[in-house]
């Protein structure tokens, strides 16, 4: 191309021709290796969100580096007694957000204070349309996992939408449109004899000048542009995809027609064209020659200005909507990889709590036992042996309903609840440098959940092994002085316990306290368990074989211990 123009710049006009088509076939080459690269790439994201899809059935799922462990807010006990956050937690299982707003906005809908009951029914609308359509949702994350890792958007957006001054000026003026068509008309003009080389090279230079005089002003203008090419055009390919996804549901119709008033997809696919042709200018050979032959930063500059005032104003809509797709394909999970499961039901009046054969979302199915559940406002006392399920039980009820807050379905055959404020005091831990024992630091969730009742607000309260950090004496007339003060008509309690006492506790109010239990079994002289829910309070217990099975007791002893 270079030695080409050179000849017709000798006088040889089939040199400039051919200088002509070898920059046509240089450009189309660029333009066909990035488009071919760019279909590697979503290759390589598309079989990468299959792989993740295929860790969720075999437990690799723990190893996602997503954990959401910074999202972890340290007033909120129910997040690690739920695992909601962390390590083999919901977040962690769930999350195909990407993006920081997409991120933040799954780590609140994962809450233990229940949302209002028209946002849970639009989700599990919007959820309930992306179970049935997994190519769609495919696609989408793949196209999203293509953003950097927690990309974040706000200062994008507070740059865009702070338009700097003087573009206007730029924008509007006439110098930029018509004396590069002067420029290039003399050297045309020169090219053909008609006018000397001369007068074309003064008007080239400058017109260079001029470029150099606004050079500064452009690359201001153009400052949020900087390195932003590769996420515009996923994000253009992410608002087209949802603009022609055919959806019936009213939340996702509505969503999408939200893009298609603002023409979101026409207006990023201009944006990334734009950011494009600014990184061409990146490249100094390409900088001289067009900023000479064309004034090409001044004409980027006032696109972009133009850009701004007819939709920066909708870029940070778009971006929501985006952020909200995240989490609905995030929630979408548990149908795409459960064979079990089912949308909760919505219920209104006195507190409820009914669930047939539901499990935990994060064991692993074929190996997680099903139990039904049916509570109402009072207290159920659960015993049972150590490792026989009652810890499990209680954190598979409490994390499904933040599930359904959520509006994701549950691995249930069937899951209903009134809205209900979740307090959990399961995993309690010490505090030496704050000087608060185990005891007293379940003192203080206790402390908590008596003062919210007070609200008279509905509640669901799982505690387990009610004061464990204490004496059993202390810990049977601690446990019964606040059972009595947490068992009222707005309340679901439940309480797991090693004290046979608490199993007689009468209600002061007149309501029900009922007695349920897991249990084990021995067979080959080995203990078992069932993992199974039966009414009732437990009639055995197992310490002195889990202290054979330890190693700590041998045969002999432990027969003698029994």
């Amino acid at each position: 191309m270079i030695f080409s123009f050179a000849a017709g710049y000798d006088g040889h006009i089939i040199g400039s021709v051919f200088g002509v088509l070898f920059l046509a076939a240089f450009a189309a080459l660029v333009h066909r290796h990035s488009h071919l690269r760019e279909r590697i790439r979503l290759q390589d994201s598309l079989t990468a969100v299959i792989q993740s899809f295929l860790c969720r059935f075999d437990g690799r799922w723990k190893d996602f580096a997503a954990d959401g462990a910074d999202m972890m807010q340290k007033d909120c006990p129910q997040q690690s007694d739920l695992s909601v956050f962390g390590h083999a937690s919901l977040y962690q299982y769930l999350s195909c957000a990407r993006t920081l707003r997409g991120c933040r906005r799954l780590a609140a809908a994962l809450t233990a204070v229940p949302p209002g009951r028209s946002k849970i029914l639009a989700r599990q609308q919007a959820v309930a349309e992306l179970i049935k359509k997994p190519l769609l949702c495919l696609r989408l994350e793949a196209r999203g996992r293509l953003l950097p890792e927690h990309h974040d958007t706000t200062e994008l957006l507070e740059e865009l939408e702070t338009q700097p001054a003087g573009s206007s000026r730029i924008a509007g003026s006439r110098t930029i449109r018509f004396f590069p068509l002067i420029v290039l008309l003399s050297l045309i003009l020169a090219g053909f004899g008609q006018l000397s080389w001369t007068a074309a090279g003064l008007l080239t230079a400058f017109q260079f000048l001029l470029a150099m005089a606004f050079h500064r002003r452009n690359q201001k203008i153009l400052a949020p542009l900087a390195s932003l090419t590769h996420e515009l055009h996923q994000y253009e390919v992410l608002f087209r995809e949802i603009e022609q996804a055919d959806f019936s549901s009213t939340t996702l119709r509505a969503l999408q027609q939200r893009l298609r008033d603002g023409g979101a997809g026409d207006c990023l696919h201009k944006l990334a064209a734009l950011t494009d042709r600014v990184a061409m200018g990146r490249n100094l050979f390409f900088f001289v020659l067009a900023n000479t032959l064309f004034l090409w930063d001044c004409h980027q500059a006032a696109a972009f200005s133009r850009w701004r005032e007819s939709a920066a104003e909708n870029l940070r809509e778009w971006i929501d909507i985006w952020s909200e797709m995240e989490v609905l394909l995030s929630l979408a999970v548990v149908g795409h990889t459960r064979t079990v499961y089912t949308f909760p039901e919505l219920r209104q009046g006195q507190p409820e709590l009914t669930a047939r054969r539901l499990s935990p979302l994060l064991i692993d199915e074929e190996k997680a036992v099903p139990n039904d559940a049916d509570f109402t406002a009072g207290a159920c006392i659960i015993t049972g042996s150590n490792m026989s399920g009652k810890t499990t039980y209680l954190r598979a009820l409490a994390s499904s309903a933040v599930l359904a807050y959520a509006g994701a379905p549950v691995c249930a055959e069937f899951f209903a609840l009134t809205p209900l404020h979740i307090f959990t005091s399961i995993q309690v831990n010490d505090d030496p440098a704050r000087g608060i024992s185990t005891f007293y630091a379940e003192l203080l969730r206790i402390r908590q959940m008596v003062r919210f009742s007070r609200r008279k607000a509905p509640m669901l309260i799982c505690i387990d092994e009610i004061f464990k950090g204490t004496n059993s004496a202390d810990r049977i007339t601690g446990a019964k002085e606040a059972l009595r003060r947490l068992i009222r008509p707005w309340c679901i309690t439940l309480v797991t316990t090693h004290d046979f006492e608490l199993c007689d506790l009468h209600s002061p109010n007149d309501l029900p306290v009922t007695n349920c239990h897991f249990e084990e079994f021995y067979e080959d002289g080995k203990i078992r368990f069932d993992y199974r829910r039966k009414p009732g309070r437990c009639q055995t217990t197992n310490a002195r074989y889990l202290l054979r099975m330890a190693g700590i007791l041998s045969d002999e002893e432990t027969d003698n211990l029994g």
